[in-house]
């Protein structure tokens, strides 16, 4: 039943499925959004990799400790309140970035964000997520995850394409 649904073990959704470009299609949760942004790729892709300056450009999180951005770092950060305990699963500079969190001891979610060049100064990013945990689904729906990628990638949009352009790249 999707309402007891806690997915795999969180080591197992990191290794088996964020390292390998997934995301669990079984949780409850799911969302994948896509925003074609008028920046270059270089420009998108240090506004999310710089995640200690998230808050200059977005509303809902920031990071509260962080390393390298490497495979298997681990940082933490707070969303909309909710503090999660995260792990980069893979790192690939301007093409992809993805973590699997923990939050509240049983939440599990794998983050993906990828990035595609789609000419010099147009890129692509698609977001997507599976969340799972007992009980989530009854107060928290596949629709208001989607709401809350798209309110991000928006933020995103505004923030690169106003880098100016000499800057860029």
């Amino acid at each position: 039943m999707k309402l007891f649904y806690t997915g795999p073990a969180a080591a197992d959704l990191h290794e088996n499925y964020a390292k390998r470009g997934l995301i669990d299609q079984n949780a409850p949760v799911r969302s994948a959004s896509a925003i074609e942004i008028d920046a270059p790729v270089a420009t998108v892709w240090r506004l999310i990799a710089d995640m200690r300056d998230w808050p200059t450009w977005r509303t809902d999180a920031h990071v509260t400790e962080i390393g390298n951005i490497e495979v298997d770092a681990e940082f933490r950060w707070v969303l909309n309140g909710m503090r999660i305990k995260a792990v980069f699963a893979t790192v690939d500079p301007e093409r992809e970035i993805a973590w699997t969190g923990v939050a509240f001891g049983c939440m599990r979610a794998i983050d993906r964000m990828r990035f595609e060049a789609l000419g010099e100064n147009r890129t692509r990013v698609t977001m997507e997520e599976s969340l799972a945990g007992p009980l989530l689904s009854s107060f928290f729906t596949s629709e208001k995850l989607r709401a809350g990628h798209e309110q991000m990638l928006s933020q995103l949009q505004t923030a690169a394409e106003s880098v100016p352009t000499l800057s860029r790249g």
